[in-house]
C-alpha cells in the first residue's frame, strides 16, 4: 500500500554536505575559508582541527602556522612568546599548531595549552608528512588574511612577527616579508654556509633577483596570493625555498628584514647531504616550472656552438669528414633547444599559475 506524505508534517531536516578544501588547486572556488561554517574545519586529508573551549571565534587577521614534530619540551615556551607579542599588538590572530605525528608528548602539550591560550587551534596528523606538508595544509586551512610561517624550535625572532605583518598591512606593493638571517647557527655549519651560498647564488641567477636568505623559515605573506602556489610545495624543508622562488618568478615583490638566528632547542631534523641535494633540485624545478628557457637554452646553445667550431676545425684538418663526437654535440644541442622551446610553449599555454 502506497503511503502519501502528510502535507501538514514538518519537512525532514536537511543535511549539509561540507566540501573540504582540495590541495591540488587550492585557491579555487571551493575554498572553505570563503564560506565559514560552524562545523569543525576538515582538511583534504580528513583531519579535524581542534579548537579550545571557546571555539574558533571570528576570523582573525593573522594566522601563525606552527609545525611541531617532537617539540614537546619547548613548544609551550614558543607559543607563549608568540602569544605575548601578538596580544600586545593591535592584530587579531590565531595560532594553528600542526602536530606532525610526534612520537613524544607534543600533541598532549598542545591540547593542554588550549585551556590557557584561546587563540590556539590544533591540527594533529596521523602520520608524519614533513614540514612542507604541514605548512601547505596549514596555509590552506588558515582563516587569516596574512599567514605567518615560523618554527617551534626557539631559533627565530618570533617577537618580530607583528613587524612583518604590519609591513604587509601598510604597504600593498609587497606580497611577502621574509626574516633574513644574518648568522648561521645550524648543525654542520662548516658545510651548510658554503652550500647555502651556492644554492642561493643559483637561485639569484635564475630569478634575476638578489635574495639575502633563500630558506628562512620566518616569513609572512598574503594568503590569497599564495594559494595557487601551494600545490608546488614539496614535503620537506625546501618548501620555504619554493614559496620564495614561486613569488619572485611570478613578479610578486618580497621585502627582506634582517633578523638574528639562535641555536635551536632540541634535535635538528635537517640532514645535510639529502636536504642540500633536494634544495638544488627544487630550485631548478621551480625555475623550469616558470621559465624553462633559462635552464635549458644556455647549455643547448653552448653545445651547438662547440659543435660548429669543432666541425670547422674538422673540415680544415680532414675535408668533409665529421667525427661522431662533432655530430653528437650539434644534434644533442638541437634536441635540448627543441625541448626548451617545447617546454616554454607548454608554460605559456598553461591556464593559471
Amino acid at each position: 500500500m502506497n503511503e502519501h506524505p502528510d502535507p501538514m508534517a514538518s519537512p525532514a531536516p536537511v543535511t549539509e554536505l561540507i566540501d573540504p578544501r582540495t590541495g591540488e588547486m587550492a585557491g579555487r572556488g571551493n575554498d572553505p575559508a570563503a564560506h565559514p561554517s560552524s562545523a569543525p574545519a576538515r582538511t583534504s586529508t580528513g583531519y579535524v582541527i581542534e579548537d579550545g573551549p571557546g571555539g574558533a571565534g571570528p576570523a582573525p587577521y593573522v594566522t601563525v602556522v606552527l609545525p611541531c614534530y617532537n617539540e614537546g619540551a619547548h613548544v609551550l615556551k614558543e607559543i607563549d612568546r608568540i602569544s605575548a607579542v601578538l596580544e600586545e599588538s593591535e592584530l587579531t590572530y590565531e595560532i594553528l599548531c600542526i602536530d606532525d605525528a610526534s612520537t613524544d608528548d607534543t600533541l598532549q602539550v598542545l591540547r593542554d595549552a588550549q585551556a590557557h591560550y584561546p587563540a590556539i587551534r590544533v591540527l594533529p596528523f596521523r602520520r608524519n608528512g614533513g614540514s612542507g606538508t604541514a605548512r601547505r595544509i596549514g596555509t590552506q586551512q588558515a582563516r587569516g588574511e596574512i599567514v605567518v610561517w615560523t618554527d617551534a624550535d626557539m631559533t627565530y625572532e618570533n617577537e618580530r612577527i607583528p613587524e612583518l605583518v604590519r609591513i604587509l598591512r601598510d604597504d600593498p606593493t609587497y606580497d611577502q616579508v621574509v626574516g633574513a638571517r644574518t648568522t648561521e647557527e645550524g648543525t654542520h655549519k662548516w658545510a651548510r654556509v658554503p652550500a647555502k651560498w651556492l644554492i642561493r647564488k643559483i637561485a639569484e641567477w635564475l630569478t634575476k633577483t638578489r635574495i639575502p636568505d633563500l630558506n628562512s623559515g620566518l616569513r609572512a605573506f598574503r594568503r590569497d596570493v599564495s594559494l595557487p602556489y601551494l600545490r608546488l610545495l614539496p614535503a620537506g624543508f625546501s618548501c620555504v625555498t619554493t614559496i620564495t622562488i614561486a613569488f619572485l618568478s611570478n613578479q610578486h615583490d618580497i621585502k627582506y628584514v634582517e633578523t638574528s638566528y639562535a641555536k635551536r632547542a632540541g634535535v635538528s631534523k635537517f640532514h645535510f647531504v639529502g636536504d642540500a641535494y633536494r634544495y638544488i633540485l627544487q630550485v631548478l624545478r621551480m625555475v623550469m616550472y616558470f621559465d624553462p628557457l633559462k635552464v635549458l637554452m644556455p647549455p643547448a646553445l653552448w653545445m651547438i656552438a662547440l659543435g660548429v667550431v669543432k666541425a670547422v676545425v674538422d673540415m680544415v684538418r680532414h675535408p668533409f669528414y665529421f667525427p661522431a663526437s662533432t655530430v653528437l654535440l650539434v644534434v644533442a644541442g638541437m634536441m635540448i633547444a627543441s625541448l626548451a622551446l617545447l617546454s616554454d610553449l607548454v608554460v605559456r599555454s598553461r591556464d593559471g599559475v
